[in-house]
């Protein structure tokens, strides 16, 4: 059953617009660049480091929104055949591509110009190849290719916490690739969980993803080896020198709940199952940064 997207209440011009930037996707993203910010900073920052990481955070937000609106202008014909992204204004034609594309350009601009003038000309750079790899890269070429879209996309998805490391040091050390590492592998198991209980939205789309492709079984045993090699990735902070038992701890517990969730999937699949799978993907990750940015204050 499908729903009729005509008979929902239009929205002001304003939270069509604020909805075309996928709020609750941008805040995850600059979660993760302020991330990044705080633990290149050794100590408590100064009053300066705090403004720079404010603008850095701000720029990288636009940018992000930026390519989530040019996202929407892509997919708009896939987005209207999926119920899960059918109210987007996009898919039911409330803003036109030549509206969203101003938007999106202006968002880009404006970000683009504030990370290069008030942060640093590297992060500028990076910020902008990253939406160039999320806008065109993974959402024109490889979405529509191949059912590794996600994996070779979630590149571009992993780059926050190395956005927040350059917008205060000005350069990528190894601690910056060691979170871009741990978000990269996190993608997949993240992704793909939803796509199984997404599947007929997929299938009608006409997406390669991988339990369209592949199955449900060959997808939930991908999720599995995904967790197992995420699990050894979270360690590596903690390896590193760049937190202590605090984010150990942490690291460990989320990491083993992770690979439980995977492996019940695994064995006796529903969809039920695969929604908490996902909801618990999320709460994986931001507790696990959450517990890095406590492990650099309180040890």
């Amino acid at each position: 059953m499908t729903t009729d997207t005509t008979s929902l209440p239009t929205p002001s011009v304003f939270r069509q617009f604020y909805a075309l930037t996928k709020p609750r996707v941008i805040q995850l993203i600059v979660f993760c660049a302020l991330i990044g910010m705080v633990l290149a900073v050794p100590g408590a920052p100064t009053w300066p480091q705090v403004g720079l990481a404010a603008i850095a955070c701000l720029g990288i937000w636009l940018v992000a929104a930026a390519a989530a609106a040019f996202n929407c202008i892509v997919e708009q014909g896939i987005d209207a055949k999926m119920k899960r992204t059918a109210w987007r204004p996009t898919a039911r034609g409330e803003l036109s591509n030549t509206q969203t594309l101003l938007f999106s350009a202006i968002l880009c601009v404006a970000g683009s110009v504030l990370l290069y003038v008030w942060v640093n000309p590297l992060t500028m750079w990076l910020t902008f190849a990253t939406f160039v790899g999320y806008a065109v890269i993974y959402t024109v070429i490889l979405k529509p290719l191949t059912p590794q879209n996600i994996v070779i996309g979630g590149a571009s998805g992993a780059m926050p916490p190395v956005l927040g490391w350059a917008a205060m040091t000005g350069d990528v050390g190894p601690e910056a690739m060691i979170l871009f590492l741990i978000i990269f592998l996190w993608t997949p198991p993240h992704f793909w969980a939803l796509a199984l209980y997404r599947v007929e939205d997929y299938r009608k789309s006409g997406l390669p993803m991988l339990p369209v492709t592949h199955g449900s079984e060959f997808t939930r045993l991908q999720i599995l080896l995904y967790t197992f090699v995420l699990f050894a990735a979270c360690l590596l902070p903690f390896v590193y020198g760049m937190s202590s038992w605090l984010y150990l701890a942490a690291a460990v517990v989320l990491g083993f709940g992770f690979c439980l969730y995977a492996w019940w999937l695994w064995r006796d699949y529903s969809d039920a199952l695969a929604r908490k799978t996902f909801r618990f993907s999320l709460i994986h990750l931001s507790v696990l940064f959450a517990a890095l940015l406590l492990d650099h204050y309180l040890l």
